[in-house]
């Protein structure tokens, strides 16, 4: 699977550092490459969405559909 998330609140490299962090940690990721530029993540592996957008959250940015 992969799946492209649009996210808000990412303003730096540290940002996008800390989303790929949280979204590498959970089960079934095998990559997650953030795109600052276009405020996005893609992300690849077998991980629930629901999953992906707590952990973004949890991260302490926002999930725009």
């Amino acid at each position: 699977m992969k799946k492209v998330m649009n996210i808000e609140g990412m303003r730096c490299p540290h940002c996008s550092s800390n989303v790929e962090k949280a979204l590498c940690a959970l089960e079934g990721v095998q990559s997650a490459v953030v795109d600052l530029a276009e405020k996005n993540v893609t992300v690849c592996g077998n991980a629930d969405v629901e999953a992906l957008k707590a952990a973004i959250i949890n991260a302490g940015y926002e999930v725009v559909e």
